[in-house]
């Protein structure tokens, strides 16, 4: 189990011990070390990372955990945050005898084809800018600024002299090629994803997450990396040595970085799952995701299927089931489920394809207005807002109502 992981699941291991609870983290199949070939043969075999063969995995594990130690009757609590979160809740939907209960925080749930009503593909990167603005703590400008970074990017990534200026207020490294429109591209591509990072990650005190354990952003990151874009109508070299300073709030945590190559992520970890989950996206995890560079701060960026399941052909030999996770999961129409709280940070992008609103009265949304990715998971702090610690708060209420629910029919059941 990735230390990534295991050190930032503070609401298991502070909780714990009210509830007199064991606690088991189980890896997910191809991540980390669990993975069921090596090299070259790992990446042709594919076909068996899903979610619902790794929830079989877990039912499995759980049902001969219990009778190893003769805890048959011991009621079950799942706990995820983000894809973890997804699946913790859709382990509750599809496993209700082995999982009494889930906490599923930052679970985009609502983010596939199909939904009643449609997915707005653009909710990520709107919230991402708004993250950039006052109403996320960050400089007023800095929104603005970045909008016409890209166009400062595409108007002289057009020409050779141009791309010279790029490269030299950029900081690329001599081996970061810039020949033409598609280096450009890719470089800007680069630059958004620190962002769409930076916005999840955008936790009131330092952390390790985003990084994978294998570096430390700022608190509240966007905000730090709004700093070099805090000053109005900036143009030119200085918009984008103020972008270079962005983003480096990200890709240079270390501040070690002489020179940024713009093919390279923060560190190799991340690249790994990064890739492991584009095969997940390729499949049954199709989430269509838009930019207009009207209702945000990038620029356009349309949803295309057609483009999209070429690219998966291409990369992975699949075509992409854009429908399936709607259909496998019940999309919206979840009302039969039950004993799942759904979490919500407003400064986490991924809160727009999420459950915002009570579904009933057992499937319960709780909204954290300060909260980035899943913080109602992470380990007490000191600059914890009050709001996650209300969360928390409300989610052991409910971890005790599912407890004593199970203990009750568990009961019920030996005596008949």
């Amino acid at each position: 189990m990735r230390c990534r992981y295991l050190n930032n699941t503070g609401l298991m291991w502070e909780s714990a011990a009210e509830f007199g609870a064991l606690l088991v983290f189980a890896e997910h199949r191809y991540y980390g070390e669990s993975k069921p070939y090596s090299g070259s043969k790992l990446q042709n075999n594919m076909q068996y990372l899903t979610a619902e063969q790794a929830m079989a995995d877990y039912a499995e594990l759980l049902a001969e955990l219990k009778s190893d130690l003769q805890a048959e009757q011991s009621p079950v609590i799942g706990f995820g945050g983000s894809y973890g979160g997804m699946l913790a809740s859709w382990m509750r939907m599809k496993y209700p005898h082995v999982l009494d209960g889930a906490i599923a925080g930052s679970a985009p749930i609502w983010a596939f084809p199909g939904e009643d009503p449609p997915v707005d593909s653009g909710a990520f990167a709107k919230i991402v800018t708004r993250d950039a603005t006052p109403a996320g703590g960050s400089a007023k400008a800095c929104a603005g600024n970045l909008r016409n970074a890209w166009k400062q990017l595409k108007e002289w990534g057009s020409n050779d002299e141009g791309r010279g200026h790029i490269k030299e207020a950029m900081q690329l490294c001599p081996a970061a090629n810039l020949s033409n429109d598609d280096d450009v591209d890719t470089l800007a591509q680069w630059a958004q994803n620190a962002f769409d990072y930076l916005a999840m990650g955008d936790y009131p005190y330092p952390s390790n997450y985003m990084l994978n354990g294998q570096g430390v952003l700022p608190a509240y990151p966007m905000r730090a990396a709004c700093q070099p874009l805090s000053q109005q109508g900036m143009t030119g070299s200085a918009l984008l040595e103020g972008l270079h300073q962005a983003v480096g709030t990200f890709y240079n945590f270390s501040g070690h970085l002489p020179c940024y190559n713009y093919s390279e992520g923060p560190n190799p970890e991340g690249e790994e799952d990064s890739n492991f989950w584009d095969y997940q996206a390729c499949t049954e995890m199709v989430m269509p995701f838009s930019r207009n560079g009207e209702d945000d701060m990038f620029w356009k960026q349309p949803w295309d299927l057609k483009a999209f399941g070429k690219q998966c052909k291409e990369q992975w030999g699949v075509t992409p089931r854009p429908y399936w996770a709607q259909i496998n999961w019940g999309g919206r129409k979840i009302g039969t489920a039950s004993n799942i709280v759904f979490s919500n940070g407003l400064l986490d992008p991924w809160h727009g394809f999420g459950v915002l609103q009570n579904v009933s009265d057992s499937v319960v949304a709780i909204v954290i207005p300060e909260g980035a990715h899943h913080l109602d998971l992470m380990f007490s702090n000191a600059m914890d807002p009050p709001s996650v610690t209300a969360a928390r708060n409300l989610e052991r209420q409910y971890m005790h109502m599912w407890i004593e629910e199970a203990t009750d029919s568990y009961r019920t059941q030996a005596k008949r």
